[in-house]
């Protein structure tokens, strides 16, 4: 429900528009809010639930959603839908990191992997589902309906896991305030300069400033993290090379999936001639991959390692928007790489989000998720702003826009397998052995 939501209203642009009277730059908004105070505080919410605790915390974030998700469906005025998805969006930093910091507490190292590819396949299809389900819902009811649909499923999510998830929390530690201010304005200004960069001009005062308010709330968090005793994000955590490594790659990842879904809808809808429904339906050779390649992919994560399957899955993804980039002149042409995309998306996205969650003590699953999943959101903000920036110099839609931006999806997928490389070979450990022989057992 919260991955749909990122580029679910996508597809409802133009209706909300001639329904509400609003502009190009407040449309941008209604998108913009929503992940801007998501990427603010993804770090902070990881950090309350590891204190407050996991469930709790995803509980009341699946309530703020879901409230602000009614918000959304009421208004009647850009503004006010503008405001209720920016609460959404703080519901939803309160949900995403906390679902994977709550699978890594409820399994071991050992099955994690193949759960986080359950989790993965989920959240991938709903990223890439978004401009399907939105087609559908806006032309086959009306646009508010994107947003109503989220109350039984919030509803009903809220009670399950109150119910039959365990609860979890991280290490006996004060909430470090300044740390949640200092990231959550250094992201601020990271995320503003990115989105207003293709409209307000990359060298203008306000672009400018916003990074560089964001580059010296960053310097100051990671002054301060060194110096206080309850660091949110001890810096010692990136001397681990994997985790690194995990995170660029999943940067890179989501900078190239985040895009490729914001242009490939448009292209079926531009080049193609297809109605926003159809359009959707033209990506499922991509995103029906996720059913089939997500599991089994969580699956050899157990058992080859994960940066196997980062280096060759973000290597297919490279050749397949290279591929699309071609363009074509009939819809079939594109099958294929589509269907070779979809795989190399499906293999390297769970493998990196494990090696992320795998790469630091258990205690510490809550924080490098939230970590990971800020990364995922700022690598997303800037790979539609920046190609979309390559979009526009090359023509846009009556150039060689598309082209040009997918070849860059296609840079930024290969970027991704380069970071792959540096992700550690997993080793089995005598920890692991005997808790698989422990398993056996039972």
């Amino acid at each position: 429900m919260v991955a749909l939501d990122t580029l679910v209203v996508a597809a409802a642009l133009t209706t909300i528009r001639s329904d509400l009277g609003a502009t190009a730059e407040q449309l941008e908004w209604t998108v913009n809010a929503y992940g801007l105070s998501l990427a603010m505080l993804l770090m902070t919410a990881a950090a309350i639930g590891d204190r407050l605790g996991r469930r709790r915390t995803y509980a009341a974030g699946l309530a703020l959603f879901t409230a602000a998700s009614v918000a959304c469906a009421l208004a009647t005025t850009l503004p006010f839908l503008i405001a209720a998805r920016a609460v959404q969006g703080v519901g939803a930093a309160m949900v995403m990191p906390l679902a994977m910091g709550l699978l890594g507490a409820a399994f071991p190292p050992e099955r994690r992997g193949q759960a986080i590819g359950v989790f993965s396949g989920v959240t991938g299809i709903a990223v890439l589902g978004g401009p399907l389900i939105g087609g559908a819902v806006t032309e086959g009811l009306s646009w508010q309906w994107i947003f109503w649909i989220n109350v039984p499923i919030g509803a009903a999510a809220i009670a399950l896991v109150l119910t039959k998830i365990p609860e979890s929390t991280g290490p006996a530690r004060r909430l470090d305030l300044a740390g949640a201010v200092l990231i959550s304005l250094a992201v601020l200004g990271l995320v503003w300069g990115t989105v207003r960069g293709e409209s307000a001009g990359w060298t203008s005062t306000e672009v400018l400033g916003a990074f560089a308010i964001g580059i010296v709330m960053l310097a100051a968090f990671a002054w301060w993290e060194r110096r206080t005793d309850h660091a949110m994000v001890p810096l010692e955590f990136f001397r681990n090379r994997t985790f690194t490594a995990a995170n660029s790659a999943g940067f890179f990842l989501s900078a190239a999936l985040f895009s490729a879904v914001f242009f490939l809808s448009q292209y079926m809808q531009a080049v193609l001639g297809s109605a926003p429904f159809k359009a959707g339906l033209q990506l499922l050779p991509w995103t029906a991959t996720l059913f089939i390649v997500g599991p089994i992919a969580g699956r050899l994560v157990d058992r080859v390692g994960e940066r196997p399957l980062v280096v060759i899955g973000m290597a297919l993804q490279t050749a397949g928007m290279f591929w699309v980039s071609r363009g074509a002149d009939h819809y079939w042409e594109l099958i294929v790489p589509l269907v070779v995309t979809g795989c190399g998306i499906s293999l390297a996205m769970p493998a990196a989000q494990s090696a992320a969650m795998s790469a630091l003590p258990r205690d510490a699953v809550g924080i490098a998720s939230g970590i990971y999943s800020m990364n995922r959101q700022i690598g997303g903000a800037a790979g539609v702003a920046v190609l979309g920036s390559v979009f526009t110099a090359a023509g846009g839609y009556t150039g060689h826009g598309f082209g040009r931006a997918l070849a860059g999806c296609g840079v930024l997928s290969l970027l991704g397998a380069v970071s792959g490389l540096a992700i550690a070979a997993r080793r089995r450990t005598a920890d692991v052995v005997v808790a698989k022989e422990a398993e056996r057992v039972r």
